[in-house]
């Protein structure tokens, strides 16, 4: 019996090679993208599900008024050790502010290899208590508990050591304020991901920072290090974090009040982090649930798609099938042999759309990475090889199962007479696939056009500063540090280098200090929490901040050291007038001093983030904290490779054991956005298959239509009609279906991209004319579609399809 069935639909196949082509290639890009987005699912459903005791950790979390911040104080972790049974163990880490790379060196036998890195991070000798990392070399549990310890991962160790052992050597590890010595405790393997993308770990306890750590006891203030928690088991998180606020107010109200703020500890999951967080200050960028919703959506849609026209072909040839349908019911076939017949065809061409798919994954897997920014393999997923089973066995049921419920269903008497007439509930049926298929053409449509106008709109926005042609070189040595003022006297020499300043940050990357100012009357409980940049004398006119009032600081201007820049946010929640605020004083204090700081000037709000946020108050001061963190140059030069060439070699000259780095300011604040350039390429690529596939369908049923009325066709001719009117003729039913699918797709489209839109402080706004345009762009595809189907129909000869059968 299989065999028959296997013979009969194989045979059907070859029988009719077009619609096979059509259903099996529609079939095969629709399976194709649909594991491809599967891979992509599953590797960010991942991240952090490899720990041992995933279900019992948890990071602790801060929140004020203004925000939420994912790190808290310094002294949380071990007061919740002390405080608390229900804690088997806290941990920290530290990720220290405007550090995003380290510089590593090591020598041996006389040759030095030394780089910058990035993802370095400071923890507690109790990391590993909480955290699973297998481990290559070392002992996971002793790994880092000697100070100055350094635990790498096995991307770093292959590129420092080689493939030997390196437990045991001595990396120098290089910061601004000195170079430190830290020895191999340990290789972890980083295949498994996490939202703590770590490269290297430091000990906690070291000679460069531990004494600064050390003195850390106060609870309102340097809110940077990420807390985390292993509950013992059985212990509720809900009834856990309802304890939060009374330890708190037990450990931290006087400092809290002596600061003038107030904030609350909560609890997440750390398997949740990087799917369901968005806290400030995250420590790296995190991923997106609703992505994933979005991809999932599209995918199935996609496969819906294409089994829509398998539904849709099979229904349509059902003449066709109808006499075999017949005789087999005459020879004593029953219903439910016929449709695993028909269920059995459908599988079939699923199995050979899925040796097709798979081909296409091989060959669209690089690019697919490449743009996705992962490493994805076809295999490495046990769970993976399962979904490809179970979504090829649900694509064949479901392309088939109702064409076999409707061949099936075929009368005898009825199609041996050859008085069969397509039912009317199949006819409407296949109209409502057919809507529905440029439905979600269309919604795709408008998505990658609102995207797109989105991710314009932020590159192009006026930022309040000049991001153009300005080149970054971070000074995260001590070498470098320490050579600056020789280093920037260098580069001012360049002609093409037209002003040059350091600061502790740039706009683009995140700034993390931050004080509670207040104005002149006022007192530190009606404070703003203000961030702020340490910069250098020139930093306003380098990165060309519009001065509303005032002046930019100058080192004519002894007084500068205790004096401070605020854009007009900062301003007004002061409660100054921008226009007459020069002159007047802030204050901020600091161990039960209050310090006071003159406003020289007024800046028109800048966007210091991404434009997903608004803009918040901000400062520029020349004196608390480091302001030699960056370089920055104002270039005008067309002739880059040789202006950068000229930097480098001055750079080598002063600074010869520091490796030269640079970016440009406006690729780093196009980084913020990478998230969403992604979305918007996934997007405008799932957009373009989704059109394909639906005109896939539509060649084949317009195909089938104008074979079924050839005949009419000749008829017509004959009598004098045109090939035009011949054309519209066999037309005009599926631009009827275009149209009633752009009016579903339009408020679908409307409603989903306010809700994408709504992540962004700053966006566009949906205009009609996208409306329109997706709509023509959707029905010009179509009549294009239809029209090659039609014109050949009416250029047929009509003597020929006039001949008698």
């Amino acid at each position: 019996m299989l065999s028959n069935h296997f013979k009969i639909a194989w045979r059907n196949l070859v029988k009719n090679k077009v619609y096979s082509a059509i259903n099996i290639f529609g079939l095969a890009v629709g399976l194709a993208t649909c594991l491809l987005i599967t891979l992509y699912v599953f590797d960010e459903l991942s991240y952090d599900k490899h720990h041992e005791d995933a279900n019992r950790l948890y990071r602790v979390v801060t929140g004020t008024k203004q925000e939420n911040w994912a790190a808290t104080g310094a002294p949380t972790a071990l007061a919740l050790k002390n405080d608390f049974p229900e804690v088997e163990q806290a941990t920290r880490l530290l990720k220290l502010p405007n550090m995003d790379k380290m510089l590593l060196r090591y020598t041996h036998n006389h040759q030095q290899k030394q780089f910058f890195e990035t993802n370095g991070y400071y923890v507690d000798s109790t990391f590993f208590e909480l955290f699973t990392y297998p481990f290559n070399y070392g002992n996971p549990r002793k790994a880092i508990n000697q100070p100055n310890t350094i635990v790498i991962s096995e991307t770093l160790a292959s590129k420092l050591f080689g493939k030997e052992n390196p437990v045991g050597k001595v990396i120098k590890v290089g910061l601004p304020f000195g170079d430190y010595n830290y020895t191999v405790g340990g290789v972890f393997d980083d295949k498994n991901k996490s939202h703590i993308d770590a490269h290297f770990f430091l000990s906690m306890r070291n000679g460069d920072i531990g004494n600064w750590v050390d003195q850390q006891k106060n609870w309102a203030t340097n809110n940077i290090f990420y807390t985390y928690i292993k509950l013992k088991d059985g212990v509720h998180s809900e009834a856990f974090e309802a304890k939060l606020p009374a330890f708190l107010n037990r450990h931290g109200a006087a400092d809290l009040k002596a600061l003038g703020v107030s904030k609350t500890l909560t609890l997440q999951h750390v398997p949740d982090i990087y799917l369901k967080s968005n806290m400030d200050n995250e420590i790296s960028a995190n991923g997106s649930m609703t992505y994933l919703y979005i991809f999932g959506s599209i995918a199935a849609f996609l496969l819906l798609i294409a089994c829509i026209n398998f539904m849709n072909l099979s229904t349509a040839r059902s003449e066709k099938r109808a006499k075999e349908v017949g005789i087999r019911k005459t020879m004593g076939a029953i219903r439910a042999s016929l449709v695993s017949q028909f269920l059995g065809e459908s599988l079939l061409m699923s199995l050979l759309a899925l040796f097709l798919a798979l081909c296409f994954i091989q060959l669209f897997l690089p690019a697919f990475n490449g743009l996705t920014q992962k490493n994805l393999a076809l295999f490495q997923n046990p769970v993976f090889i399962v979904s490809i089973a179970v979504t090829t066995l649900l694509t064949g049921l479901l392309s088939g199962l109702y064409p076999a419920i409707y061949l099936s269903s075929f009368r005898p008497i009825t199609v041996l007479k050859g008085k069969l007439i397509n039912s009317i509930s199949a006819t409407a049926l296949r109209k409502g696939l057919v809507v529905f298929q440029f439905t979600v053409s269309i919604v795709l449509i408008l998505g990658a056009i609102i995207i797109w106008q989105q991710l314009s709109f932020v590159q192009n926005q006026q930022l309040g500063f000049n991001k153009s042609q300005k080149i970054v070189i971070p000074l995260h040595s001590n070498q470098a540090t320490t050579n600056y003022t020789a280093f920037k006297d260098e580069v001012l020499k360049n002609p093409s280098v037209v002003s040059a300043a350091s600061g502790s940050t740039y706009p683009g990357i995140p700034s993390d200090n931050d004080l509670l100012f207040y104005a002149e009357g006022k007192s530190v409980h009606e404070a703003v929490d203000i961030n702020f940049a340490t910069v250098e004398n020139d930093y306003v006119e380098t990165l060309g901040f519009k001065l509303l009032y005032g002046r930019a600081f100058s080192k004519n201007f002894t007084a500068d050291s205790a004096s401070i820049i605020l854009n007009e946010v900062a301003i007004k929640q002061l409660g100054y007038d921008p226009k007459t605020a020069v002159g007047k004083n802030i204050y901020f204090d600091w161990q039960n001093v209050r310090h006071p700081m003159k406003i020289v000037g007024v800046v028109r709000n800048y966007n210091y983030e991404s434009l997903h946020q608004e803009i918040k108050p901000y400062g520029l001061t020349t004196t608390i904290g480091d302001k030699h963190h960056y370089f920055i140059a104002s270039v005008q030069t067309k002739e880059y490779s040789k202006l950068l060439a000229d930097i480098e070699q001055s750079w080598k000259k002063i600074n010869p054991d520091t490796p030269f780095s640079y970016s440009f300011l406006d690729q780093d604040f196009e980084r913020n956005y990478q998230k969403d350039q992604r979305t918007s390429s996934i997007v405008l690529y799932f957009t373009l298959i989704a059109i394909v596939i639906a005109c896939l369908g539509l060649f084949g049923l317009v195909a089938f239509s104008a074979e079924q009325r050839t005949k009419e066709i000749g008829i017509r001719k004959v009598l004098g009609a045109s090939v035009p009117s011949i054309v519209a003729l066999l037309s005009r039913e599926f631009v009827r279906l275009i149209v009633v699918a752009n009016l579903l797709a339009v408020p679908i489209a409307w409603y989903g991209m306010n809700l994408w839109l709504h992540d962004f402080a700053y966006k566009v706004s949906i205009q009609w004319w996208v409306f329109v345009l997706a709509g023509l762009l959707a029905l010009s595809t179509a009549l294009l579609t239809v029209s090659f189907q039609s014109i050949k129909a009416a250029l047929m000869n009509p003597v020929r399809s006039l001949r008698s059968e």
